[in-house]
């Protein structure tokens, strides 16, 4: 089994060092672009996500984030600290594509993340937050 470990404080700079370890996890693992592409983008968005909600923006908190590879089963969890998620049901999103001036403003990410993934799963023990995501590979 492959795995990689990164702690980053919760800045939206910090993202693209966690995405640059794992552009280089994936060509460690012979995942095609293609794919790698639609992983990096779940990845993103989980993150920001925590930023945004879970820390409410404020710089300075720690998230921690595993990759690992096995058997074709691709996992990527995030763990975090803070504000704990409310929303548990499958975010839809119903809207006209071609109407790009009036696109939701908020719920695209996780309707990304669902739509690209195999399985999500998320687990709040009151202290620390945890968002899994697996890809069949």
């Amino acid at each position: 089994m492959q795995e990689k470990q990164i702690e980053i404080s919760s800045e939206y700079e910090k993202v693209g060092d966690v995405c640059e370890l794992f552009r280089g996890f994936c060509l460690e693992n012979n995942l095609s672009e293609m794919i790698s592409v639609k992983l990096e983008i779940c990845l993103t968005e989980a993150l920001n996500n925590v930023i945004k909600h879970s820390y409410e923006g404020k710089p300075g908190n720690k998230i921690n984030v595993d990759f690992s590879y096995l058997d074709k089963l691709l996992k990527i969890s995030i763990s975090e600290y803070g504000k704990p998620r409310e929303k548990f049901e499958k975010p839809t999103l119903e809207f006209d594509p071609a109407d790009i001036e009036n696109l939701p403003e908020g719920g695209m990410g996780l309707f990304i993340i669902e739509e690209i993934m195999d399985e999500t799963k998320y687990h709040s023990d009151g202290k620390t937050n945890t968002f899994i995501m697996i890809k069949n590979i």
